[in-house]
């Protein structure tokens, strides 16, 4: 569906070149749900806007589902605009147009007749949860109003991908989760491709299958959502999967634990998708001669499964032969040491 390849972008101005983008290369699959992380300045912004032509690479090629939209240039690149939608951190919406004629702007620009119009307006509207509002103005409506307007308008001509320019970042956490809701639902719907960029490690947690971690300009890692929270390798991802993990697995968090817990033996165990739901406590008790404190834990849900972190202090008679029966398990399991 979309390829990336060899692409970097380099900004040159008075004071010299910047490099916004830095040789990135991604396959991005039909029908997935991809994100793109990084802080500010980490290059996502200007990789998601060459998705579109918004920007042109200085260097590589972009085919987004056989345009190469980094050569090709006015009525072909507004072709393949037809099949590239974007939505906006602060909408873009037209102001003095209701709800209804916002989403029937894309499709009065490309002459689509007035009856098939209004019956995409009126399945847009059903779609995206806003019937009832179709002739309320941009000023009478929530920010998720708002937002799900962009999307419907987004929808219009029928894209085959979706952009999603750090799409929930200007609402509450409420609201965010109801969009990212709708973006899962239409991702299933319609098969939708979504690419969406954002500096929240929750906005990829709950929607994303794949993710890219950008780092000035460079994607410094690439994987199932779910490998990545269960396994994050570069330092800027662990810092944003601890953002997003209430048991905090930092260094800091786990010398308090074992400050604070002396006695016997402190395991960390990870659970990924069905083994969440095992009873691997009730097991140990009953088993051995053991007590198990649970210290502190939490379940994250991704696209891919659950993922879960557990802190463990075994006491007893058995903590050798609890460990041992532990390692057995198809858990990951690590014993933190009593320095």
């Amino acid at each position: 569906m979309i390829n990336i390849s060899n692409v970097s972008k380099i900004f040159k101005g008075k004071k010299g070149s910047i490099s916004a983008v830095d040789d990135v290369n991604l396959k991005i699959d039909d029908g997935e749900i991809f994100g793109v992380i990084g802080y500010s300045g980490a290059g996502k912004s200007t990789l998601i806007r060459m998705l579109n032509g918004l920007e042109i690479p200085s260097e590589g090629t972009i085919d987004v589902n056989g345009h190469i939209v980094s050569k090709v240039k006015g009525q072909k690149l507004r072709n393949a605009r037809h099949e590239i939608s974007m939505i906006f951190q602060h909408f873009n919406l037209l102001w003095s147009r209701t709800v209804r004629d916002n989403i029937a702007f894309p499709l009065e620009i490309t002459n689509v007749p007035k009856a098939e119009r209004n019956r995409r307006v009126e399945e847009l509207i059903e779609l995206v949860g806003l019937k009832g509002r179709e002739d309320a103005y941009p000023s009478q409506l929530s920010g998720g109003q708002k937002q799900r307007v962009g999307i419907a308008r987004a929808l219009a001509n029928n894209p085959k991908v979706l952009l999603c320019d750090e799409a929930t970042s200007a609402l509450d956490p409420e609201t965010t989760d109801s969009i990212l809701d709708l973006l899962v639902d239409i991702n299933k719907r319609l098969g939708l491709t979504i690419v969406l960029i954002t500096h929240e490690m929750k906005v990829i947690q709950k929607i994303c299958h794949r993710v890219a971690v950008m780092e000035n300009g460079k994607v410094v890692e690439l994987g199932d959502v779910l490998e990545v929270f269960k396994n994050p390798q570069q330092k800027i991802t662990q810092r944003f999967v601890s953002e997003v993990s209430e048991t905090g697995n930092t260094k800091e968090t786990i010398e308090n634990l074992v400050s604070h817990y002396p006695e016997g033996k402190i395991v960390k165990l990870t659970f990924v998708g069905e083994q969440t739901e095992q009873p691997l406590i009730t097991s140990l008790i009953k088993n051995f001669d053991i007590n198990a404190n649970i210290l502190q834990g939490s379940i994250s849900q991704t696209q891919g499964g659950s993922y879960g972190t557990l802190f463990l202090q075994l006491t007893g008679s058995d903590e050798e032969k609890a460990v041992e029966y532990l390692k057995q398990q198809t858990v990951g399991i690590e014993v933190i040491n009593h320095d």
